[in-house]
């Protein structure tokens, strides 16, 4: 049976017209950039339109945000005139510097407040940071995101640094895929931070590192760590009910590592809150309370909630451009919308509060149904 040609976009299936003009003054900055040759398809027009797609449906490919350039009224709300495919494909892929996003996303960042979290993490020794890396599966025709040689897999890595308190992304970078999520860390430790890692980052090196850039970290360590203890700090009645079964002062390494770690660290041993048999080991190079640092871990996960939003319920995993350009802009811009939500709702993004946003700009609900479902969202905890 023939597949049935798409119904072409009507300007029905694009409205929400205020929510696109603040997209348009967010980001005049771009519009200052000089086009190439005689081209009038600008940068701030492309990604006015790629958050659009973030949050219409019905716009689902590249093809899909060329007939929205010949709409009417997205014409007056973003400026674009009809752009041709191809004109569209080259400027997303070869043309715009992604990199131009980023004072873009450093300013909408600084608009952003801490959540009301535990009153405890406010007065840590530096900023909670969560910090992890995600694959993205690339199409076979993307021949530059090599992930295995002899097939046809393709793929990048997305680093990512999250801010605990403000539930927000602060720093994203796009890698091989196989490319080393600890090299790709040390090359931007910052000082004042409390970075939050897995296992998958834990390098006594790296941790030397973070201590020398005067932060701090907690990270999970492998069961066959080799150490030796020093200290045995006693374990109080509220340690033991954030279940926390050990905390002791160590020295980490054997003496093929001896040397990378110099720097005073505790090893802390926590029962798993998931699995009663197993237990989670932690090194930090901090004094806090061994309770504290046991939630302090398991806010990490916020990190991995993201990545799936990011992936499973804002969609980026279908790729508009082939090449690294285009698709680190892709990235951005995605981040810019999360960022955007959290900026609108106060919140965290959730899967109703983008339901609602996506209803709102296809027409289905009215200005009035959104403020009502923001209003309605109950307190972050």
């Amino acid at each position: 049976m023939a597949r049935r040609p798409k119904a072409p976009i009507t300007e029905r299936d694009i409205q929400g017209h205020d929510a696109l003009r603040a997209f348009h003054s967010l980001l005049e900055p771009l519009a200052q950039i000089p086009v190439h040759g005689n081209r009038r398809f600008t940068m701030q027009q492309y990604v006015s339109l790629l958050l659009l797609y973030f949050f219409n449906p019905v716009l689902t490919s590249l093809r899909g945000l060329q007939q929205a350039t010949g709409l009417d009224n997205v014409q007056r709300w973003t400026g674009v005139k009809p752009t041709s495919l191809g004109a569209m494909s080259e400027s997303a892929g070869q043309v715009f510097d992604p990199e131009l996003m980023i004072p873009i996303l450093t300013q909408v960042l600084g608009q952003i407040h801490p959540l009301d979290l535990d009153e405890r993490l406010k007065n840590l020794p530096g900023t909670p940071i969560a910090v992890d890396g995600s694959f993205l599966r690339c199409l076979p025709k993307m021949l530059w995101a090599v992930f295995r040689v002899q097939s046809d897999h393709r793929g990048v890595r997305l680093h990512l640094h999250f801010d605990i308190l403000r539930q927000s992304p602060v720093a994203a970078s796009i890698t091989e895929a196989l490319g080393s999520e600890r090299k790709q860390l040390q090359k931007t430790l910052k000082p004042g931070q409390f970075y939050l890692m897995d296992r998958g980052y834990i390098d006594y090196t790296l941790c030397q590192a973070i201590h020398d850039a005067k932060s701090f970290f907690l990270v999970r360590l492998k069961d066959c760590s080799t150490y030796e203890v020093l200290q045995d700090h006693p374990v109080s009645e509220q340690d033991r009910l954030a279940g926390v079964l050990k905390d002791q002062g160590v020295r980490m390494g054997s003496a093929y590592t001896e040397g990378d770690l110099i720097a005073p660290v505790r090893r802390l041993v926590i029962q798993d809150p998931k699995k009663t048999e197993s237990q989670i080991i932690l090194l930090t190079n901090t004094d806090l309370a061994a309770d504290l640092l046991s939630l302090m871990y398991r806010y990490r996960w916020q990190v991995e909630l993201f990545f799936r939003w990011f992936k499973c319920i804002l969609g980026c995993t279908h790729w508009l451009s082939q090449t690294r350009s285009g698709l680190t802009l892709q990235v951005y811009v995605a981040l810019l919308a999360s960022l955007l939500i959290r900026l609108w709702t106060g919140r965290k993004p959730t899967k109703r509060t983008f339901e609602m946003i996506c209803l709102y700009l296809q027409g289905w609900a009215s200005q009035a149904n959104l403020i009502k479902h923001l209003q309605n969202l109950k307190p972050t905890a």
